[in-house]
């Protein structure tokens, strides 16, 4: 049987990506969120908020290590396996992602230094610009890697000419018609998922009866903001529907295996998609419901993927699955939040047995919402690598063998297995170390009830008590 260097070059930028993308998923809301404590410790003078920092700043120096090893491979792949996407689209991304190392790369790496190891060698607030300036470092790299996969998404301001792409407007290509939205729901996103690694941590430590103040102040404050950065989530991901719905109306169509043009269009809640049949099996649907929440009108008009062409229709069971457990889990998380309301006027917060345990649970979920999303988006655009311009069938290299391809890619996989559970197994030892013990003593922490304050717990007290 002969090897397929598509099919196999497509497995393998999956495999490199779907692993590195849970780095920055991570990192840019822990950087972000460790400039926050470095700036409570710095106003407040409190300790406990420096402790709490230094010991994410541990865990956050192993997973940025990670991400800079796990993402220096995706680079060769477009010249080893992507060649022909290379040359044609080189004059529009390649400055795009230069930027991103000109600016982002080099301002976490100058700051990094200082964040790790200079605690007692700078003043306060030097360590607190340098946490300012490698979370800034963070969301700059999102802002440009971002900005490229847009452009691939929703290409503007630029000139085709024999089969290449070049500028015409650098405004237009940087801020593309997807690209805020893309943005906005990609960052949140990575802050939900950040949030909710330290609510799980914070609540390990909690149940165990071991820095409770320091898990406590975790939780609260997380919480707190969990209040916010979900239902603008949500808000930003219907906003960026209705951008796709506009722009990529058949990654939409494929989203919600729509298969006719209709008004008062249904949402199908659960299907089984026949693409051979160009229809749904096992349809659980809720009417007029579908025109509603893509268009925003009862009325409005939603198109069938039988309006396209077959050869430009995405896979449809994939990004329709995908997009399901994406929101699944937002619904879930949505609940814990609204759940942590009630403990929280309960006074119940920090003893409640069951919330703490879920909190667990559910800490890895974000990632799994994460990897969702982004198999959402690229599959959905899929027949093209340039969106309506560029096929990804023209986009690999013309010399590649599935031969080549295989090789490497056992390679990689290999690579991964290793790396990300090394790392993953010396973030866990951090953990189960605990923040640094502190100086006095333990400190009141504000609990669900104003004017009750909670003390350390004896071990396993908090999980017993619901």
């Amino acid at each position: 049987m002969e090897l397929d260097p598509l099919l196999l070059s497509r497995l393998q930028f999956a495999w490199v990506i779907a692993w590195h993308i849970l780095l920055p998923a991570f990192t840019v809301g822990l950087a972000s969120y460790i400039a926050v404590l470095e700036g409570l410790n710095f106003f407040t003078g409190r300790d406990i908020y420096l402790r709490i920092s230094s010991f994410w700043i541990k865990i956050f120096s192993v997973s940025f290590g990670m991400g800079v090893v796990s993402g220096i491979v995706m680079p060769f792949q477009f010249g080893t396996n992507w060649s022909r996407y290379s040359d044609a689209t080189a004059n529009v991304l390649s400055p795009l992602f230069a930027y991103e190392g000109l600016t982002a790369f080099f301002l976490e790496a100058a700051f990094l230094g200082v964040l790790l190891f200079g605690r007692k060698l700078v003043p306060r607030w030097a360590h607190f610009v340098a946490a300012l300036m490698v979370a800034f470092g963070t969301l700059l790299s999102s802002f440009w890697i971002l900005s490229a996969n847009s452009w691939m998404q929703t290409p503007a301001g630029y000139d085709l000419i024999d089969g290449r792409f070049f500028p015409r407007n650098w405004m237009e290509i940087v801020f593309n018609p997807s690209f805020p939205y893309r943005l906005g729901h990609t960052v949140v996103g990575f802050y939900v998922t950040t949030a909710f690694v330290v609510v799980g941590v914070a609540a390990w430590l909690i149940r165990r009866g071991r820095f409770v103040a320091e898990g406590s102040r975790m939780l609260s404050m997380t919480l707190w903001l969990l209040t916010v950065l979900v239902p603008a989530q949500i808000l930003l991901g219907d906003l960026h529907g209705l951008n796709t719905l506009h722009y990529q109306p058949a990654k939409l169509a494929a989203i919600e295996a729509h298969w006719d043009t209709e008004s008062r269009a249904p949402l199908n809640l659960f299907a089984i998609p026949d693409e051979e049949n160009e229809t749904n099996r096992y349809v659980i649907q809720v009417p007029l419901l579908g025109s509603l929440i893509l268009a925003h009108d009862i009325n409005g008009e939603i198109r069938g993927l039988k309006d396209f062409p077959r050869d430009q229709r995405p896979p449809v069971a994939i990004p329709f699955f995908s997009f399901r457990i994406m929101v699944g889990i937002g619904v879930l998380m949505l609940v814990m939040v609204a759940a942590s309301w009630w403990l929280r006027w309960k006074g119940t917060l920090f003893t409640t047995g069951w919330y703490l345990r879920a909190c667990q649970w559910i800490a890895p979920l974000g990632f799994v919402a994460v990897l969702a999303g982004w198999t959402t988006t690229e599959v959905g655009r899929q027949p093209w690598t340039v969106y309506g311009l560029l096929r990804t069938a023209d986009s690999v290299s013309p010399s590649l063998t599935g031969t080549d391809v295989l090789i490497s890619l056992a390679g990689y996989m290999v690579a991964y297995l290793v790396i990300f559970p090394a790392g993953l197994f010396i973030m866990a030892r951090f953990v189960r170390k605990g923040p640094d013990e502190a100086d006095d003593e333990i400190e009141e922490i504000e609990s669900g009830r104003p004017g009750l304050p909670v003390r350390a717990l004896p071990r396993e007290e908090g999980a017993n008590r619901s």
